[in-house]
């Protein structure tokens, strides 16, 4: 777009443009997110990824938009518990109920 106006750039103007206003950009799209919903759902679900059996460990809100997620090759749940008190932490507020659903084998590519 600016090429066309001829002003000419190189990788550099534009990398320190990106380190220069990237944050605050970044920051005011986080806060015009909407907020998710007060209830969520912890899912562990089994999963084959190319043969070997994988955990995915999942955060959904009540709308079901997926807030966050946690893929591990061996289970360990201590490591899922610390990876969502981190996106509780990152978060402003609480979510009034937590539902954990124990783990379902999904198969990948069946409908």
């Amino acid at each position: 777009m600016l090429a066309v106006r001829g002003v000419k750039l190189s990788y550099e103007t534009v990398r320190e443009w990106c380190l220069k206003f990237g944050q605050t950009y970044a920051n005011g799209l986080r806060h015009k997110s909407p907020r998710p919903g007060d209830q969520w759902h912890l899912d562990e679900v089994f999963l084959k990824i190319n043969g070997p059996l994988h955990y995915l460990w999942r955060a959904v809100d009540q709308d079901g938009d997926v807030l966050d997620i946690l893929v591990q090759s061996r289970r360990d749940k201590k490591a899922a518990k610390k990876f969502f008190r981190k996106l509780l932490k990152g978060l402003r507020y609480v979510p009034r109920v937590i539902i954990h659903r124990q783990a379902e084998e999904l198969q990948c590519g069946e409908s």
